[in-house]
């Protein structure tokens, strides 16, 4: 059974380019009927932190990618303990002395002649015996791996292809830092054998590290997963992907009123397809996912063609999935819809016409909140000329109904008073929606007028007209 797993580091928050490779894995185990995992890579106990481990669990239910976990790497500490005395048993590994200080002035060594710096193996057995080695006195020893100096590893990445790497270019990486505490390659190899992970599907910044796992693995006795190691996702400039491009919290986009559909749907397609579709459901991505068509070039993010996305979604998305989302952009304003028309007659009117839920919050403000127009739009729409005919719409629609007041019913007196001044709808409509919005853009003026209480309209309109030159 397909067993994959998704593993972040708790430094920080959950970002576009972890969310992706957590999409992909999810969607490979679903694709296969098998089992997506959580695993919390806690041992950098400098950086992590309770809030990353919540900010992380938060993004993972807002994108909807159910999992079995979470498990934390520091709850299993006795058995890397385990694994590495495994090691050292099977004289794959060995215990090393070597200060900072020494490991150091070794490296610099290394540097003058022009060599890559590595560790030299002194504190292998044979190695410290030859040499006469002692452990200092109450130093606490690191655990390190006996790398094979011969021979090569190979693996056929399921993305890049076969990959092969010398033995003689790995020195002895550490297992376990002197605390106990086990390194980046020595825990998830561990880990991944123990939660038996049948495919690694990670960023291609750890391809590097594959070999050095391999390795282990293999003196594990134990046989490796498949690895599939995904491009980066770059800014649309070509540069690394960083916050001036968007690589923001996976939940900043919720804040800023993006629907975790729409999230899903638009990382799906960074750095892989299906032919030349673009928008498709959780489901069809299901279906349709496979390695075979991520792409071996990095892929760019581009925030326009993800509130293009975001904008077909809410469209499509039922009145009462985006009105929730837009409450809390008006609260967090800290305007108050119950001065204004029901919040779900205006989401009804505005999300055809906005992309995302904080567009649609900001571009209708004027439904709860009187916005004063600006006088350089005073000077161009409050005209003499137009005055008659606005005085002449008002009193028509005080003598509407409350019960007759639709969109229908505004449309036919605002005709009415258009063929008795002989004008055109616009010449009425512009300073209408001035009037009404405090600017230029509004949905239909009809429509628009039809979502506010009457009441509210004559007030407007009553106000600004006194603006109005004779």
């Amino acid at each position: 059974m397909v067993r994959t797993r998704f593993a972040p580091s708790p430094t920080g928050y959950l970002h576009v380019g972890g969310a992706r490779t957590a999409l992909f894995c999810w969607a490979y185990a679903k694709k296969h009927g098998g089992t997506f995992i959580l695993r919390i890579e806690d041992t950098d106990r400098e950086r992590s932190t309770r809030e990353s481990v919540t900010a992380i669990l938060d993004a993972m239910q807002w994108l909807g990618l159910d999992y079995e976990g979470p498990y934390s790497q520091m709850d299993r500490l006795e058995r890397y303990r385990m694994a590495a005395e495994q090691l050292i048993t099977k004289d794959h590994a060995y215990y090393c002395y070597a200060s900072r200080d020494e490991l150091e002035a070794l490296r610099e060594q290394q540097r003058a002649r022009g060599d890559k710096p590595r560790y030299d193996g002194r504190w292998r057995p044979e190695n410290a015996k030859k040499h006469g080695l002692k452990p200092p006195p109450g130093a606490q020893p690191v655990v390190r791996f006996r790398n094979p100096d011969t021979g090569e590893v190979t693996f056929n990445d399921l993305v890049k292809g076969p990959i092969t790497v010398a033995n003689g270019e790995l020195d002895d990486l550490v297992l376990l830092r002197a605390d106990g505490i086990p390194t980046y390659n020595f825990g998830v190899v561990v880990d991944d054998i123990d939660m038996a992970i049948t495919h690694v599907i990670r960023g291609d910044d750890h391809v590097n590290n594959t070999p050095r796992q391999i390795n282990i693995y293999r003196a594990l006795g134990t046989s490796q997963p498949r690895f599939a190691h995904v491009p980066m996702i770059l800014g649309a400039d070509g540069e690394r992907l960083s916050k001036r491009h968007g690589a923001v919290s996976v939940m900043q986009y919720r804040d800023d009123g993006y629907l975790p559909e729409a999230l899903v749907n638009y990382l799906a397609r960074l750095g892989w397809s299906h032919g030349d579709e673009e928008i498709f459901s959780r489901a069809q991505f299901v279906e349709w996912f496979d390695l075979e068509h991520i792409s071996k070039s990095p892929a760019r993010f581009d925030p326009e063609k993800l509130k293009w996305v975001n904008a077909h979604y809410q469209k499509a998305a039922d009145v009462k999935q985006v009105e929730p989302i837009v409450k809390s952009h008006f609260e967090r304003s800290g305007i108050d819809l119950s001065k204004g028309p029901p919040l779900s007659r205006v989401v009804s009117l505005m999300k055809d016409r906005t992309a995302t839920a904080a567009e649609l919050t900001q571009t209708s403000s004027y439904f709860y909140s009187v916005i004063v127009p600006l006088i350089p739009l005073k000077s161009q729409y409050y005209t003499s000329a137009i005055k008659p005919a606005l005085v002449n719409l008002k009193e028509r629609l005080s003598n509407v109904p409350k019960t007759e007041w639709t969109r229908e019913r505004i449309n036919e007196e605002l005709k009415a008073v258009v063929a008795q001044h002989k004008l055109k709808l616009p010449q009425i409509a512009m300073p209408l929606r001035v009037i009404i919005s405090g600017g230029t853009e509004t949905p239909s003026i009809d429509a628009t007028l039809a979502v506010f209480d009457r009441d509210e309209v004559l007030a407007r309109m009553e106000r600004e007209l006194q603006a109005f030159p004779e």
